[in-house]
């Protein structure tokens, strides 16, 4: 049931709302992730839509070879008219004689077994038989009726964590799981922030190659880089891990109290990481004076996209000194996020879920100068001459981390530079955008 709106609802009572709702297929989560794991390659099993999608949204240009493709769902496919565990082992055949540098084989599904009428998990576990230990074969749904966009990765890191290497009781789990696809210039920044500190064992998830999965057990702490991982975190805490509680490191303050929490829970002195994070931080904070003149004062609304949107917010407004109209978020993980939704500015809405047509009416009831969102609902946002930027483009950005938080800035404010300049006035000094 739909909530009626109360503007500047107090945050333990967020507006919900469950009817029709603008997000990306979660199959988008692939363009990030291929990058990320070098020797995986996620075939997607879905249609022709869903090949069209992925080359569309990825740009894949003609002279490209993606390690990532559509074993395409004909009619008599979805008619029961073939056998589609031939067709798709005819696929793999294929698939892995001409790329014999692929380690893991990812099965994708693009839609529910209730539709595709095909279990994607018992072909996985044939197939796995069939070619491991040379190649390793797992299986995830993407499937964009089930999930948002980010809920993809989530998918993906939780069937990893199911593969894991058991460990014993006692030593042999990995100290520390950073759970989350961070870009390889973030991941490099914190490790070099990590053996400062005196930290070792410690492992990103997923690393950047498929072997790269450490044995978890009991003695294992994780943390979350990522808000959308529900799933991951529940595969983990199964296995015995135990969650490191924090906000997001996002921004200077995000990032400060990430790795805090952190240090904390292996005993790492306030003097050592005081004298380790002092000089990162000045330069995030040197980085986001660039950006305050512009943005500060600024109302900004959040349409649910990524489930970034609360620390988002946060970021915007305790650093940047934006007024938050509305923060919407598909879904609102409360334990994950519980940090993040204390330090959103009072007067700020919060929405859960969505009903698209209610929540277009109430932005334009606010009239703010941002509006952050999704590509399908920013472009007839621009055509009514409002501000929007691409919530998408906060995913596939580098912007976790004390050097990114000028870059976290900068794609807030460059819609605002690109009016300035159109306009002919100066929003921001020379140079001071990010290239």
């Amino acid at each position: 049931m739909n909530q009626p709106f109360r503007p500047g609802c107090d945050k333990d009572a967020p507006i919900r709302e469950r009817g029709q709702h603008e997000v990306f297929c979660g199959l988008t989560s692939i363009i990030w992730l291929h990058r990320k794991v070098q020797d995986a390659f996620f075939l997607i099993v879905g249609s022709r839509t869903c090949a069209h999608l992925m080359q569309s949204a990825a740009g894949v240009m003609i002279f490209s070879e993606p390690r990532f493709a559509t074993a395409i769902m004909e009619e008599r496919d979805l008619a029961g008219l073939a056998d589609m565990h031939d067709e798709l082992d005819g696929v793999v055949e294929k698939l892995l004689a001409r790329r014999p540098d692929i380690k893991m084989l990812v099965l994708v599904g693009s839609c529910p077994s209730e539709v595709i009428k095909f279990d994607l998990g018992k072909a996985a576990e044939r197939l796995n038989r069939q070619y491991a230990p040379k190649y390793r074969v797992i299986c995830y749904s993407g499937s964009g009726i089930e999930t948002t966009f980010t809920q993809g990765e989530d998918n993906f890191l939780a069937a990893l964590v199911r593969e894991a290497p058991s460990a014993g009781t006692g030593n042999g789990g990995a100290s520390l799981v950073i759970a989350g696809c961070l870009p390889d210039v973030v991941e490099d920044q914190f490790q070099r922030l990590f053996k400062d500190l005196g930290i070792e064992d410690i492992h990103f998830l997923p690393g950047r190659t498929s072997n790269a999965i450490p044995a978890i057990n009991g003695s294992t702490r994780f943390i979350l880089a990522q808000p959308f991982l529900g799933a991951t975190a529940q595969a983990l805490a199964s296995r015995g891990a135990r969650r490191i509680n924090a906000i997001f490191p996002l921004g200077e303050e995000g990032t400060t109290a990430w790795l805090k929490a952190i240090a904390d829970a292996f005993g790492v002195s306030d003097a050592r990481f005081e004298t380790v994070t002092a000089p990162a931080r000045r330069r995030a904070r040197a980085a986001l004076e660039h950006y305050r003149p512009l943005l500060s004062g600024k109302r900004v609304f959040l349409f649910p996209d990524s489930q970034l949107e609360p620390s988002l917010a946060r970021f915007l407004a305790r650093e940047i000194g934006a007024v938050i109209v509305e923060v919407g978020s598909p879904y609102l993980h409360r334990e994950h996020i519980a940090g993040e939704l204390a330090l959103l500015p009072p007067g700020a809405a919060l929405s859960e879920g969505q009903d698209v047509d209610r929540q277009i009416d109430r932005c334009r009831v606010a009239d703010p100068d941002l509006i952050v969102c999704g590509m399908g609902l920013a472009n007839p946002f621009e055509a009514e001459g409002r501000l929007t930027k691409w919530s998408i483009e906060f995913a596939f950005t580098p912007i976790q981390g004390y050097e990114q938080s000028g870059d976290l800035a900068e794609l807030f404010a460059r819609p605002l530079v690109r009016r300035s300049a159109l306009s002919g006035k100066t929003a921001i000094k020379e140079g001071a955008l990010c290239s």
